[in-house]
């Protein structure tokens, strides 16, 4: 029976576990893939936006030779501090679903059954796409993730976003090589991309190196081009490859099956939690990390989210103290 069962483990994940360990806890993380799973979905070199010290986790410096860390950095950090906290890691097994009440949990995974008296519930949101429900989403040119631009050396690339991702991905793709056309459902590149960033891709469409078509929607995509629909009318945009970077967003499903339920007052239908505990209305449940924010999923990052470990390992070792305890429900 562990004290503590982490579902996830990314960056926060492994945060809660060492925080809860070091409490004299018996912890446990299961995670469905790799070791901070998403992290090796980034793109490669991705460079992190936060410095090295607001990605940190249970005291361990970030030693990189970057002001701002890269993935590649941030990979190697990560599995170090699990390997120095000889966490116990349960990777690519899949949580399926919990049953029983707080002290007496089992959650059921893929590979069989794990007993705990608290659950963690820290699984990001980068694993589900966000779909644009058009017809030939599933050809095998089509990705809602970039990688790295040298595939499409002398090709046709249509990127659809005007965010952080779909801005450099576009400019990446133009750089090595590509035909980029970004398609944007709005007026203009977003506001909320990096003021570093946003001069240069602005740049690159005035001087025609990169075709955009704004207030623009993706109607179709067929092998070898996107028909669109333009405030000038319908358009096929011929096309080797698809980036469809238009977000992500948390496994409700799972959400519900552990269940955390969301909020009916919240657009982006974030869970219910007390913000003293991340305790959900599910007695014994906890959320950390950016699932706290549900669809908004720029509330929360590794830089803020990392300080919910330590509140909910407070929680659960003065209630395994005692215990007793209930959520908020």
């Amino acid at each position: 029976m562990l004290d503590v069962l982490v579902i996830g483990a990314g960056p926060v994940g492994l945060a809660c576990a060492l925080e809860s360990q070091r409490r004299g806890l018996a912890v446990a993380v299961v995670e469905k893939g790799a070791l901070v799973n998403s992290i090796i979905g980034y793109p490669t070199n991705m460079e992190f936006f936060s410095t090295p010290e607001l990605l940190e986790i249970g005291g361990y410096p970030f030693p990189t030779s970057h002001y701002k860390p890269l993935r590649e950095d941030a990979l190697d950090y990560y599995q170090r501090v699990a390997r120095s906290e000889k966490l116990d890691l349960r990777l690519h097994e899949r949580v399926l679903g919990l049953a029983g009440e707080q002290g007496n949990f089992v959650v059921t995974t893929d590979k069989g059954e794990i007993p705990c008296r608290n659950v963690v519930v820290a699984t990001g949101f980068y694993d589900l796409p966000n779909p644009l429900n058009v017809p030939g989403e599933d050809l095998p040119h089509v990705s809602h993730y970039y990688k790295e631009p040298y595939l499409h050396v002398a090709q046709s690339v249509v990127v659809v976003g005007a965010k952080n991702s779909s801005a450099k991905a576009a400019l990446q793709l133009t750089r090595a090589g590509a035909r980029v056309t970004l398609i944007v459902r709005g007026p203009a590149v977003s506001d909320s991309v990096k003021y570093w960033i946003r001069p240069d891709l602005v740049n690159r469409i005035a001087e025609g190196k990169i075709t955009a078509y704004f207030n623009t929607t993706i109607a179709a995509i067929r092998p070898g081009a996107v028909d669109v629909l333009t405030p000038e009318g319908p358009l096929a945009v011929p096309t080797d490859f698809v980036y469809a970077l238009t977000g992500y967003h948390p496994d409700e499903a799972l959400l519900g099956r552990l269940g955390v339920e969301p909020d009916p007052a919240d657009e982006a239908r974030a869970p219910l939690f007390d913000p003293a505990t991340h305790e959900t209305t599910q007695p014994g449940v906890f959320v950390a990390g950016t699932v706290c924010g549900g669809r908004a999923t720029s509330r929360w990052f590794i830089e803020n989210g990392r300080h919910h470990a330590q509140l909910i390992a407070a929680r659960i070792a003065a209630r395994e103290a005692v215990g007793v305890g209930v959520g908020i429900g």
